[in-house]
């Protein structure tokens, strides 16, 4: 699948979005990425269940890069919570690599796009929600944190996101600051991504009709178009959210879930 100038500029517009959207929102820009590269590879002969597999796992490989450049953002204006990152990372690590190299290889792509949808609307209704969370709340211990962390990083390797659409509602619902919810949410991004592209990687090995230029089921032209211009964007949407009001942060990032939750529900559902 050769790489022609529309191809370029449509996963370029992918990569500057994203990379917007991982800076403001701490979401890594895979919950806009897989369904946009769903299309892009079906409008090119991959078959539906291939196109959402490699989506996924293509998303998540871009999230190494929009990770790294977004949380360098965040950790100067001291926003990260590195003491959660220490506690959440190993079980995170733990549940990407159980989720991305067993579960998603066996799993067909319908099913998958219909977790995504799934797991993402219901995120989406506890942001609009709002609850308030109980002044006493606080983190759980370092047991509980390695747990939550495992079930992060599980369903992130399924659906292909950082893993922002748990852990940031997760956070701010054990009262940390959205904000800090946000930039810690991006940290935690790179260890998720880390692990289940390496997952990919190797569950992919023995797939049939992968398009030109693919690791396993990681779509390396897109990655390398998408992750650069995602890369120079990111830190502009750090910038971003620490200038935008927090209830408006949350609605933006709630409206944004539930438009690409319908679109992956009606493509699981319709395959």
């Amino acid at each position: 699948m050769i790489l022609e100038p529309l191809l370029i500029v449509e996963l370029a517009v992918l990569g500057v979005g994203t990379g917007f959207l991982a800076g403001l929102l701490g979401i890594g820009g895979g919950m806009l990425m897989v369904p946009f590269i769903t299309i892009i590879l079906a409008n090119r002969g991959v078959s539906a269940d291939l196109a959402v597999k490699m989506a996924i796992a293509t998303s998540m490989a871009t999230i190494i890069f929009t990770s790294l450049s977004s949380v360098r953002a965040h950790h100067k204006r001291g926003a990260v919570r590195w003491d959660i990152v220490r506690r959440l990372a190993p079980g995170i690590v733990a549940g990407s690599v159980i989720g991305s190299l067993g579960v998603f290889a066996l799993l067909k792509g319908s099913y998958l796009a219909i977790f995504f949808g799934v797991f993402v609307s219901f995120s989406a209704t506890q942001m609009f929600l709002d609850k308030k969370p109980k002044p006493t709340r606080q983190m759980p211990g370092t047991g509980g944190q390695l747990a939550a962390g495992g079930f992060i990083g599980f369903l992130s390797g399924l659906v292909g996101a950082g893993g922002g659409f748990i852990s940031v509602p997760f956070m701010t619902w054990c009262n940390v600051a959205i904000h800090n919810a946000v930039a810690t949410s991006a940290a935690l991004g790179f260890p998720i991504a880390l692990a289940n592209v390496l997952g990919y990687a190797i569950s992919g090995q023995t797939v049939q009709n992968l398009p030109e230029g693919s690791l396993g089921y990681i779509w390396l032209p897109a990655l390398a178009v998408v992750a650069t211009c995602s890369f120079l964007t990111a830190p502009l949407g750090a910038r971003a959210a620490h200038n935008i009001p927090v209830g408006k942060l949350k609605r933006v990032f709630a409206s944004i879930l539930y438009l690409l939750a319908a679109y992956m529900l009606y493509k699981g559902l319709s395959s």
